[in-house]
């Protein structure tokens, strides 16, 4: 099947540079991984640039998880070393809000 040029908001052909959709686009295509460097309408484009964003927010989405499963065991660690210091055991230990907290130098 053969692309056309045909400009759905139009209703006629593509008018190219004269229309304000026209875009350059530089990058990887997701699809094949190879170079595009080329332009088209940014109609056209969506799918491609849906894509990529889909993808995107997978990478961003497990960067995220891996950091927060990373500062639990940290987390974790540093609340068994100060339970360890105090001679408490982990289990005996309520959970706090910071706003119970009275620090020296502050109001509470």
């Amino acid at each position: 099947m053969k692309k056309g040029h045909y400009c759905p908001l139009l209703k006629r052909d593509c008018i190219e540079v004269k229309c304000e959709w026209y875009t350059q686009v530089r990058g990887i295509n997701p699809n094949t991984g190879q170079e595009v460097d080329n332009w088209q309408c940014a109609v056209n484009l969506l799918p491609m640039l849906l894509i990529e964003n889909s993808a995107q927010q997978r990478s961003t989405s497990a960067a995220v998880e891996s950091f927060r499963n990373e500062s639990s065991k940290r987390a974790d660690a540093a609340n068994v070393l100060l339970c360890h210091m105090a001679q408490v055991s982990p289990s005996a230990i309520e959970a706090v809000t910071i706003s119970e907290l009275s620090l020296p130098g502050t109001q509470g």
